[in-house]
């Protein structure tokens, strides 16, 4: 069944948009997404936000500027994912240029789970760094910063996750969330984040007289960047689209790393075309492949090489794990649809899901809790052993509902049932006792139940409306293809009623068809059916460029359609 369709609503400001010279169609979309001035659209870097906007920055570079220059050791503890991977290797790269000695360590997934914990601050010490500095995690890691100080080493979180009820001691914080930070985006990404830092440090070690050219260009680490932000679906804010589009621009010109170059030659993606769909699609997962079934640090060791064959070896060994991830991914996810119908009967009843079965891999339930949270449109947590008679559980949220602070909620009323819990609105990680499931999912249903209401509960389908004769066309599908759309900033899709010209079923499970709205002819593809479609239809589409033996097609990619009366 199509969902609901919700036109967005297009403020009055559109029209000053296209007055200053955007294309009107483009003006309406902008406009929707909350852009109020044109001045919003300028993406150049000196657009961004100072770095000391951001608390704490100053004596987070005052302390890497003083472990450089006495050649203090310093450890990066990245996170498992590839924003984590990202920063991870920015940090490796541009320190390593301003002359620290720099280390790093990634914990794994299976046996040290998330942040800096005391186990990893004694594998750390075992590299006998001065000076560990943590990426894209360590807001919650009191427990950690506090190991790591009885070892006489320092630490200098950076993070943009969402800060507990206290903030680890003693350490330095560099994370946008904290409490009393005034820097204007709260949605940067952890690489994001180290970015700043990054540049924080370049700017007090020109300050003190380093030569330039000793220094690291820090614009060319903005592919790596992009790549960390996109792949950790945060808002795409003003900040953010400028990060990711300069790092598009990069891509596009050829100038990537060897390793994100070897990614896209991997899935046999045109990098001079490079898009933010390809960076969270393509790139992303084969990355975060190896978080999810090995050790980060595969990932890591790509994104920092910058030998060209070293790199294509990795990322065909990525790539290799991201099939055998989908290959999990996918059994997983047949046995959680197997009861579906049952699934969403219950669902109907009930404003949250949770799903545990003892065979399921830990390193992809938070894709599977996706896909099921598309179906049933409710909060899903997917549990999977995580050992010690521990269940590690992965969530996913809708609109309306923060699950990051409704674990913190359920923590609060239910002391000591949930062991750990971190992350954002939209996704979230927890472990907790396997004995203890039937008791958090009951207790994360009363507070979905009073969060969201039935409205909240329906599934629907944003739109920007019905395209004007004439605007459909392979100009404008170039356009969008070249604009930053992602979480926060969505992909414009369009609506409108058809009369099905022509239809035939190719690839054995897919349909391509000739759609007709007002004598203006288009060609469609509708995915992963192949069923025929009635005569007159409402589609759901977004506007792409079908490139063929050197040709470029307008094509509509449907991606939900009704019959039209």
């Amino acid at each position: 069944m199509m969902p609901a369709i919700v036109r967005r609503e297009v403020p009055a400001v559109a029209g000053v948009l296209a007055a200053s010279g955007v294309d009107p169609v483009l003006a309406r979309l902008y406009a929707s997404r909350g852009v109020r001035d044109a001045a919003e659209l300028d993406l150049s870097l000196h657009r961004l936000p100072p770095p000391a906007a951001m608390k704490g920055i100053d004596a987070a570079a005052e302390r890497l500027v003083r472990a450089i220059d006495r050649r203090e050791r310093i450890v990066i503890v990245a996170d498992y994912d590839a924003d984590g991977a990202t920063a991870c290797a920015i940090g490796i790269r541009a320190l390593s240029q301003m002359g620290a000695d720099v280390r790093f360590l990634v914990p794994n997934r299976f046996e040290h789970g998330y942040g800096l914990t005391p186990e990893i601050v004694a594998l750390a010490a075992g590299l006998a760094p001065k000076l560990i500095v943590t990426v894209d995690n360590g807001i919650a890691s009191v427990d950690g910063v506090a190991a790591a100080a009885a070892r006489s080493i320092d630490v200098l979180v950076t993070d943009h996750h969402l800060p507990g009820d206290r903030l680890p001691a003693p350490a330095l914080i560099v994370d946008p969330n904290q409490p009393g930070c005034g820097f204007p985006s709260k949605h940067v990404a952890g690489v994001g984040v180290m970015f700043y830092v990054l540049a924080a440090t370049r700017s007090l070690l020109r300050s003190r007289g380093r030569d330039d050219m000793a220094l690291p260009n820090l614009a060319s680490l903005l592919d790596l960047v992009a790549l960390g932000t996109v792949a950790d679906v945060v808002r795409l804010d003003l900040t953010n689209r400028i990060l990711v589009d300069q790092g598009l621009r990069r891509i596009r010109a050829g100038r990537a790393h060897a390793g994100v170059a070897a990614l896209f030659a991997v899935a046999g993606r045109d990098a001079t075309r490079a898009t933010a769909t390809d960076l969270g699609f393509v790139a992303g997962p084969r990355v975060n492949a190896a978080g999810r079934l090995a050790d980060m640090s595969l990932g890591i060791r790509c994104l920092v090489t910058d030998d060209e064959r070293e790199a294509q070896v990795l990322a065909s060994e990525l790539d290799r794990m991201n099939r055998e991830r989908r290959a999990i991914e996918g059994s997983i996810e047949e046995e959680a649809l197997a009861d579906l119908d049952a699934l969403c009967a219950d669902a109907v009843s009930r404003a949250s899901v949770c799903v545990h079965r003892a065979n399921w891999h830990q390193g992809v339930v938070g894709i599977v809790a996706s896909r099921l949270k598309d179906r049933v449109h409710r909060p899903v947590v997917v549990f999977a052993p995580g050992g010690d008679g521990e269940l590690r559980g992965s969530g996913r949220s809708i609109a309306g509902f923060h699950l990051r602070d409704a674990l913190d909620l359920v923590s609060k009323r239910e002391p000591g049932l949930i062991l750990r819990f971190g992350g954002h609105a939209h996704a979230a990680g927890l472990s907790l006792r396997a004995a203890d499931l039937g008791r958090f999912a009951e207790a994360f249903e009363r507070v979905a139940g009073e969060a969201l209401s039935p409205e909240d509960l329906e599934r629907r389908c944003e739109t920007d409306g019905e395209p004007g004769a004439g605007e459909l066309s392979v100009d404008l599908a170039l356009k969008l293809a070249e604009t930053v759309w992602g979480q926060g900033f969505p992909a414009p899709r369009f609506d409108a009623a058809f009369e099905v010209a022509g239809q035939r079923v190719v690839g054995g499970k897919h349909t391509r068809l000739a759609l007709d709205r007002g004598g203006e002819r288009y060609d469609a593809i509708l995915f992963r059916h192949a069923d025929p479609v009635p005569a007159r239809i409402r589609a759901v589409f977004r506007p792409e460029v079908n490139r063929w033996q050197g040709n470029e097609a307008l094509e509509l990619v449907v991606e939900h359609w009704a019959e039209e009366a």
